[in-house]
């Protein structure tokens, strides 16, 4: 992840800092809890409640790194910098699938905050890199899994 720009919308960026917040006030404090209990049970090579408050401890801290080291790489994408003439990360667009004439709305939105099922698609993703740097009526292609979509950009948002 080293050097990596991460993008996030303002509210993107207030999720993760919310969740590592938790993670170092409230879930650190319970795993220690936990330790304390299961270390009152005894023999700690047969003790299995031990074990695993050790391993959600590791993961907790591993989950409070990963999310310090992609605070530091973080670009806050700022709606007034963005470009209503060519689709970039954090632009919305509105566009049809030529073949099936079924319009789409898309946020473009950094790897992640991504939601597909609410229609915020990453700038990584195969129908994402297709439409960055399109601009209102280019046709774009993506090539996803399942074949090859063609769309036609309608409109780019704020």
């Amino acid at each position: 992840m080293a050097n990596k720009q991460i993008f996030l919308t303002d509210e993107g960026l207030h999720k993760l800092e919310q969740e590592l917040e938790e993670l170092k006030t409230v879930k650190r404090k319970e795993v220690a809890a936990t330790i304390k209990v299961a270390l009152s049970f005894g023999d700690l090579s047969e003790n299995s409640e031990y074990d695993e408050a050790k391993n959600e401890q590791a993961m907790v801290e591993a989950r409070i790194a990963e999310l310090e080291a992609m605070l530091k790489q973080v670009v806050v994408l700022d709606e007034d910098d963005l470009s209503t003439d060519q689709v970039s990360v954090g632009s919305k667009v509105r566009v049809v699938d030529v073949e099936f004439d079924e319009e789409e709305l898309y946020q473009i939105v950094g790897s992640t905050e991504a939601d597909p099922a609410s229609g915020r698609i990453s700038d990584e993703s195969p129908v994402g890199k297709a439409l960055l740097g399109g601009k209102v009526d280019d046709i774009v292609e993506a090539e996803v899994p399942g074949g090859v979509i063609t769309f036609r950009i309608l409109e780019i948002m704020k």
